[in-house]
């Protein structure tokens, strides 16, 4: 069940100075770590995302931003901060807590991930540094709160039928 974000992330930049927020959570069956949390949902990315992250590097890498390829659906296990995750960077890893960022010339984003008391948050924080960074979340901002949405629905549906089958 979706339900309303808590307040525990952290965000790229002071709430004032953010271009784009958004957080959005889901009440857990039972409790999960936020790396766990992630390598569910990433475990089977979304069929149009593949697609959206081809389009986003062919006409972002006209403009100078390095390509990031989208997500693997690799499981991953024992990181640590400074790894990567596909193209995040973790700056913060707990069992309660995963902080990813990407950052370029043109924008800094910031991906927190929490669980706390059966509760998955994903919160999203943009600061732009220019007319490209602004250009660039237009059509991103909105999509990313469906993909965000759509994300969060489907690891429900997919824990929900755990349990029961349990």
């Amino acid at each position: 069940m979706l339900i309303a974000p808590t307040e525990d992330a952290e965000l790229v930049a002071p709430k004032a100075e953010l271009t784009y927020f958004d957080a959005q959570s889901l009440s857990l069956p039972r409790p999960m770590a936020a790396l766990d949390a992630w390598n569910t949902i990433m475990a089977k990315p979304m069929p149009l995302l593949a697609f959206a992250f081809r389009v986003r590097d062919a006409i972002s890498a006209r403009f100078g931003v390095k390509r990031i390829g989208g997500f693997s659906g690799k499981q991953q296990a024992n990181l640590k901060e400074g790894d990567y995750l596909d193209f995040f960077l973790i700056e913060r890893l707990s069992h309660d807590m995963l902080t990813l960022t990407e950052r370029d010339r043109h924008l800094e984003v910031m991906t927190c991930v929490t669980t706390t008391d059966q509760t998955l948050t994903i919160t999203s924080s943009v600061k732009t540094h220019n007319l490209f960074g602004i250009a660039y979340m237009l059509p991103v901002g909105p999509a990313h709160k469906i993909i965000v949405r759509a994300m969060l629905a489907r690891l429900g549906k997919e824990l929900m039928s755990e349990e029961i089958r349990l």
